[in-house]
């Protein structure tokens, strides 16, 4: 029998399969870089309450807590999504192989969020590229379920955007959910790029 592996955002795949995922041409979700070769990609966001840095699978035992106390919340981050059903521990280090390695390749950018003193992951954020007409990016973004009831999730939102605006070299971002609806979003049409 051939062991399966179910991918963050991809179907369940073999693992002669993934051999081929992870070849740096594999990784990409675009054959370009999303920021230009000169930008600086920031390393962190720090506020009194959470640090924003690269997600690695460094991360793997904590980024794992923080998924599986939230199963529920995730399933409205990415309505009509499956992920993280069925995510096991190795799935989880193998996603998170994967975003360290599409941030070194500066196609995309998963940060964790981490409270200051790096104790727990709180959440993380996705700056993505995407084929949506007239948009630069796009961002997903989570926080642990148990901290929706304090409001982390929104102060969150809001220092992401301005991080995004300030920092950042897109001039158009979308955060499907929050600063536009799925619907909206998903149909707006797709461009060649």
């Amino acid at each position: 029998m051939v062991k399966r592996y179910r991918i963050h955002g991809l179907r369940s795949v073999a693992w002669p399969a993934l051999a081929l995922f992870f070849s740096t041409a594999a990784l990409a979700q675009s054959a370009n870089p999303l920021v230009p070769a000169e930008f600086e990609v920031p390393a962190k966001l720090e506020t009194r309450e959470f640090r924003l840095r690269m997600l690695t699978v460094n991360d793997v035992v904590k980024d794992y807590d923080a998924v599986m106390t939230s199963v529920a919340h995730l399933k409205t981050v990415w309505p009509g999504g499956t992920w993280p059903e069925g995510l096991t521990f190795e799935q989880d280090l193998i996603d998170l192989g994967w975003h360290q390695k599409e941030f070194q390749i500066r196609r995309s950018f998963a940060y964790t969020v981490v409270t200051p003193s790096e104790s727990q992951v709180t959440g993380c954020v996705y700056i993505n590229p995407t084929p949506k007409r007239g948009y630069d990016a796009v961002v997903y973004l989570w926080a642990r379920q148990s901290e929706l009831a304090g409001g982390l999730e929104s102060r969150l939102y809001t220092a992401v955007q301005e991080w995004i605006a300030k920092e950042w070299p897109f001039k158009k971002v979308a955060f499907p959910g929050r600063s536009i609806d799925w619907d909206t979003w998903r149909n707006i049409p797709d461009e060649k790029r």
